[in-house]
């Protein structure tokens, strides 16, 4: 991509850019926010260093680029986390620079920022290119600062110092100093008082010199002054004011090129330098949609879907906000960037102002069911009490969601994870080496979103649910298993060999076969997390099984094989989920009559008669209440049930969710406890290609998922 880069002066900005060269984009201009006076050399601002400004303007001479500089007319504002267009504020500042420098160069897709740790920069950063249709990379986000410091360092940054305020900084010491110089001693300032090494909390700031970048020129600070802002005797404040500076050409301009190989526009002679100002024309950023399709079939189900789902929200006085999670399925993974243009006309962050709703998308064989070509299964819940993590910045930590849906959505203990591919956060590309790599990959980016949470996915996953592609051989399948357990297993040594103590749940994995993913993936990871609020709170499994009261439904009595069925992970009080499965032999066993010699035809499709597939549904029920009382829980509390059928027993939605309807009404009169439809546990049909608790035979006939949460 074309990417213009935000540059304060300072090391990180500079390495920002760097890295954004080694994933293969090309930086082709230069946008800085400066003080309105230029005798001024820091503002009070949550946003931008401004230290050293009056030397940035060389920086167009130095890379051979042309610089963008707006003075900041705003002041820090809007000042909750989360940024909302606020007039007067500083980010407004940015948005009209970059609006001008998109303008001017209209290739430009992206914006590349040095942020490492301050989520207040980086959401600002990215509405303000959500606004303008830019992609924003974050290259340093979420990285190790003691390995960043010593990589820029190691990389040809040179920066000084031009603020310290920290316990153990002097002005009259180490202001005006270099970093390789300082490397060693700010790493024991951070086991002596905790600072962060890449000065993150404030404690300084730098102004690079020189880097590889500066094919031209390098910048030499002839003579400068120090201005106390503070003569605090534990933690002095001081600035570094530039009195005369000169630049240094660069003869070998080749020997300073990164083995990267810096573009050719980082090499011209001298780049022009534009001042930004306010423009008189109001824009209001736009979303650009392709023209419909010639069949438009999907976009067409898909609104009339996202409309009734919110005309019954609406309903029961609720909104998108109040949506946690969203399963998105469609018939056609070609038709992906329809369904993405046609969501995001309902699903808007300024509908949902506490976070956006995490998603999974899968294509799902649903025209051969006789579902429409879109089908979307949505959670909501009255409290909107919910963390949302939403990255949209393309960095190395782990993939980014730049449409309006999250990586992770945390309510009442239980976190909902977006469905995770094999990608490689820093390119977005799918990793290379087939299923196994992919999978290896999905689970590393799982496991960087938990640690965000303070928890991981080999201790705290309660289930994952694991889509294969149809093109995964069944070779790969087994080994996509093998990696599952291997890599699960590695992270808790590791985590052990850290010292860390834990009681580590023991998750319940399904398997669902299905005839493609996002970007041609071969497996998407699905994982659902417990996050203990209270650091004190015991998380046990129960090991002991507690009958209830064994009651006969249907005919069905408690046989010891039912065990074999399920699958369940449970935390006490809190959390019961349940996978069950029917397979084939299991089905034979429940159905009182043999099922037919036809059963299962040549090409392994099952041809399964209506009374087996209800007789099936209702043991399906019955075992799912029993698991549920056996463990306290009642029907009232689940969050999601899920029934994955097979395309191959060749029957329709109409017939099947019926089925299960009443075989839930029965259960009700059964048990002499009236339910009103709104009160009973709301279910899913999902038609696959197939499902089970192991990837190397996805063949049941009918798979149950179930999640239970006390508040």
């Amino acid at each position: 991509m074309k990417v213009v880069a935000l540059v304060s002066g300072g090391k990180d900005s500079c390495y920002a850019m760097m890295k954004s060269i080694h994933y293969g984009h090309e930086i082709v201009a230069l946008a800085n926010l400066m003080p309105v006076d230029d005798s001024v050399d820091e503002l009070d601002s949550y946003m931008f260093q401004t230290v050293g400004h009056q030397i940035i303007i060389n920086y167009a001479e130095c890379m051979g680029l042309p610089l963008f500089r707006r003075r900041i007319q705003g002041s820090s504002r809007h000042l909750e986390l989360g940024y909302k267009t606020t007039q007067g504020d500083e980010v407004e500042d940015m948005y009209i620079l970059l609006r001008e420098v998109k303008r001017q160069i209209p290739s430009i897709t992206a914006v590349c920022s040095g942020a490492i740790a301050s989520d207040y920069q980086r959401l600002r950063v990215e509405s303000v290119c959500s606004r303008l249709g830019l992609v924003s990379l974050a290259y340093l986000w979420k990285q190790d600062q003691s390995l960043l410091l010593n990589e820029m360092i190691a990389n040809g940054i040179v920066a000084i110092t031009v603020k310290v305020a920290a316990m153990g900084l002097d002005p009259a010491k180490h202001l005006g100093k270099e970093l390789a110089m300082l490397n060693a001693y700010l790493h024991k300032l951070k086991e002596a008082y905790g600072i962060n090494v890449c000065g993150e909390g404030g404690e300084y700031e730098t102004l690079t010199l020189d880097c590889p970048l500066f094919s031209n020129a390098r910048i030499v600070l002839d003579k400068y002054q120090i201005v106390m802002h503070s003569s605090d005797s534990i933690a002095p404040v001081g600035v570094l004011h530039p009195l005369a500076f000169h630049l240094e050409n660069k003869v070998d301009t080749q020997s300073l090129k990164t083995v990267d190989k810096i573009h050719e526009s980082c090499t011209q002679t001298v780049g022009p330098v534009f001042e930004v100002h306010d423009s008189l024309e109001r824009l209001e950023a736009t979303c650009c949609w392709l023209q419909d399709s010639c069949n438009a079939g999907l976009r067409e189900d898909l609104t009339i879907v996202l409309r009734k789902i919110e005309s019954q929200l609406e309903g029961f006085g609720f909104g998108w906000e109040n949506v946690l999670y969203i399963h998105l399925y469609i018939d056609d993974m070609d038709k992906f960037s329809e369904a993405n243009e046609t969501y995001v006309k309902f699903i808007t962050h300024e509908k949902c102002p506490f976070g956006v709703p995490s998603r999974s998308t899968v294509e799902m064989p649903l025209v051969e069911m006789d579902f429409s070509r879109a089908y979307m299964e949505v959670l909501v819940s009255n409290n909107k009490d919910k963390k949302v993590l939403h990255v949209q910045s393309i960095s190395c930590w782990a993939p980014s969601c730049i449409g309006p849906y999250s990586q992770a959505t945390l309510h009442e203990g239980v976190l909902l994870m977006a469905g995770q591919l094999g990608l490689d956060p820093p390119t977005m590309n799918l990793c290379s080496g087939g299923p196994g790599v992919e999978h290896e990959q999905a689970l590393k980016n799982s496991e960087a979103i938990a640690k965000s949470f303070n928890c991981s996915i080999s201790t705290s996953a309660i289930g994952f649910v694991i889509y294969c592609s149809k093109k995964v051989s069944s070779l790969d399948r087994l080994d996509i298993e093998k990696k599952q357990e291997t890599i699960l297993r590695q992270m808790k040594i590791s985590d052990l060999q850290e010292g860390k103590k834990f009681k580590a749940l023991e998750p319940i994995t399904l398997y669902v076969l299905v005839p493609d993913l996002p970007k041609r993936a071969f497996v998407e990871v699905k994982p659902i997390l417990y996050v203990e609020d209270g650091a004190d709170a015991a998380i046990e499994t129960i090991t002991e099984k507690t009958r209830s009261k064994t009651s006969c439904y249907w005919g069905f009595k408690q046989e010891n094989w039912h065990d074999s069925c399920i699958q369940k992970c449970v935390i006490p009080g809190r959390i019961c989920a349940i996978i069950l499965s029917i397979t084939s032999e299991l089905a034979a066993k429940i159905c009182s009559d043999s099922l037919p010699a036809d059963y299962v035809n040549d090409n392994g499709q099952h041809s399964l008669p209506k009374a087996h597939m209800e007789q099936l549904s209702k043991f399906c029920i019955y075992l799912l209440d029993k698991a549920i009382k056996d463990n306290n829980f009642a029907w009232e509390d689940i969050m999601s049930l899920r029934f994955y059928i097979p395309v191959s027993l060749q029957m329709s939605v109409e017939l099947i969710q019926p089925m299960f309807s009443n075989a839930l009404f029965e259960l009700s009169e059964m048990n002499q406890r009236k339910v009103k439809s709104y009160e009973e546990p709301i279910f899913n049909i999902v038609p696959v290609i197939g499902a089970g608790r192991s990837a190397s035979s996805m063949d049941n006939v009918v798979t149950c998922e179930l999640l239970a949460h006390k508040s």
